[in-house]
């Protein structure tokens, strides 16, 4: 009887332990979209299509940010081919206003308008300056860049990642400037010259 007991005491044990394991299972993706589009409205410039995911946000969410070698090839090369290269071949603009494009975290809300307060908000993942003293780690510093990115080959990669990153590196957290209509292509070429403008505190 006392065995029987323990073997009944086991079983609902495990039975909770099993509901609980489900209870906290991760949701699925149709379900995290149901709780985005009954929780978020649109307004203003902030329309419900922000909430979706496209193809590329897709696969690097299935597949945890490890997608099949031939998929990343593949999608990068459709990602390269949205990028619209300045047609005066000129990559560099104005590093002082690239600067607060680069510091500014505004831009692309409800209550703005469109095109009102574009900023980059670079500082939030990256060292930009040697002398910037709070700033995000989740990308790599860029103190120093000119550096690493020299000559016209280095600021038609520059241009080009900002514009449009999952080109370059298709899970990467980094937004797509560019193709997101975020910035425009001077803006573009302002925070490339301020990464690599030989004035720029970035290069100091």
């Amino acid at each position: 009887m006392k065995s029987k007991s323990v073997h009944l005491l086991l079983g609902g044990l495990a039975a909770a332990l099993l509901a609980a394991q489900l209870a906290y299972a991760d949701p699925t993706l149709l379900e995290v979209r149901a709780v985005m589009h009954r929780d978020f409205h649109a307004r203003g410039q902030a329309v419900m299509s922000r909430v979706d995911q496209d193809d590329v946000q897709y696969l690097c969410t299935i597949t945890r940010d490890k997608p099949p070698a031939h998929r990343v090839k593949e999608m990068e090369a459709a990602q390269l081919a949205m990028i619209r290269y300045p047609a005066d071949g000129n990559y560099i603009g104005d590093w002082k206003r690239g600067a607060k494009i680069a510091s500014s975290g505004k831009g692309m809300t409800w209550k703005e308008k469109p095109g009102q307060n574009r900023g980059g908000g670079c500082y939030n993942c990256h060292q930009l300056s040697p002398k910037q003293e709070s700033y995000g780690t989740i990308g790599p510093s860029l103190k120093h860049y000119a550096k690493v990115r020299p000559g016209i080959e280095g600021q038609k990669y520059v241009y080009g990642k900002i514009y449009d990153s999952k080109a370059f590196n298709l899970c990467t957290q980094m937004p797509r400037f560019g193709t997101s209509h975020s910035l425009t292509e001077q803006d573009i070429k302002d925070v490339t010259a301020y990464l690599l403008d030989p004035a720029s505190p970035v290069n100091q």
